[in-house]
């Protein structure tokens, strides 16, 4: 039990990075879909601030609360589209971790990490789940920022990915992304195009990690057999998430109650329903992620078959990740203790 005497534990960016590299993200990840599966875990309705900076570009602060296991926290991530332009990451945040018994917080610590690593474990154990990580030889990236580099860095520390053919709106980033990524990680090829349909053509995955909010990939781009996991929501068009052959969500509650992406205005519309339901003229989702990693999706895919990972993202995986940090650090008295 912790009250408001107890000090207040403190990880900064460059602890909670030394220590996530002790922790499986992957396994983390999985075991908390499963745990939201059999009621263990769960996420509350998340709040959102939204407005516009002095220099004209979207900001917003994203409140996502949940309990995993027993611990209950929230992460607050913020983000401002005009970042990039000043040379500043795009998104900044916390995470805080509540004491069970009096409610009071336990650890505060740098959220953008973990919320990076999350996002990039989701989609590699979705991944897996549909095919083995080892058989990506090929990836296409859409968007050449952090999310797509964590991404790789987890690709490549299971020995995926031989080359990469990454397209960017500012040409520039998308050179600079890719002189970096030879330099750190020589072992995979990557090639640079102007156009985001010869990306998208040419690899049997494509990851969007961008920050459109106008979706430009038709399902004419993808090849039979791929997999587009369509990390910031808006790449796909509506082709895509009506008719590929299987679409999963991380969360389906979540996706159809959002009315700021593509596929929660398509549930809103009456186009689109959650797994399990029908309704005539909607498309139905094939499953949520706990299913699939669950190995219970009964769905034969096949060799051909088209696959979309939609995860809209779940405070849920934050807190998981946040909670093993926050016991890792206590294990090596690490970090700074905060009076109250």
């Amino acid at each position: 039990m912790q009250d408001l005497s107890t000090p207040l534990r403190y990880l900064d960016g460059a602890t909670v990075a030394s220590l996530c590299a002790r922790i499986d993200p992957l396994e983390v990840v999985t075991e908390a879909f499963l745990g939201v599966r059999a009621g263990r875990s769960a996420v509350a309705p998340e709040t959102a601030l939204r407005w516009t900076a002095p220099d004209g570009t979207a900001a917003r602060s994203l409140i996502l609360p949940a309990r995993h296991e027993g611990t209950y926290g929230c992460k607050i991530i913020n983000a401002c589209l005009g970042n990039l332009d000043r040379g500043l990451p795009r998104a900044a945040g916390l995470i805080l971790l509540y004491d069970r018994e009096t409610a009071a917080p336990v650890c505060i610590m740098e959220g953008a990490h973990i919320s990076a690593l999350r996002t990039a474990a989701v989609s590699l154990a979705a991944l897996r789940a549909v095919r083995p990580l080892s058989t990506v030889d090929r990836m296409a990236l859409l968007g050449c920022g952090r999310q797509a580099r964590t991404h790789l860095d987890l690709l490549a520390a299971r020995g995926a990915v031989k080359s990469v053919i990454a397209y960017d709106l500012s040409p520039s980033r998308a050179a600079a992304f890719a002189e970096e990524l030879r330099e750190s990680l020589p072992e995979i090829e990557v090639e640079t195009v102007a156009e985001p349909e010869l990306a998208v053509r040419s690899a049997p995955v494509t990851l969007a990690t961008t920050t459109t909010t106008t979706s430009y990939v038709p399902l004419a781009w993808l090849p039979g057999g791929s997999v587009f996991l369509n990390v910031s929501l808006d790449d796909a068009a509506e082709d895509v998430l009506l008719g590929a052959e299987h679409l999963f969500v991380d969360d389906w509650h979540l996706v159809s109650e959002d009315d700021t992406r593509l596929l929660g205005r398509l549930a809103q519309a009456g186009r689109a329903t959650a797994p399990g339901t029908t309704a005539p003229g909607a498309r139905q989702v094939d499953a949520d992620l706990a299913t699939l990693l669950s190995g219970t999706y009964s769905r034969t895919i096949t060799a051909t078959d088209r696959m979309v990972i939609n995860p809209f993202g779940m405070g849920v995986h934050d807190v998981a990740l946040a909670t093993r940090v926050y016991a890792t650090a206590r294990d090596a008295d690490t970090g700074v203790l905060l009076p109250r």
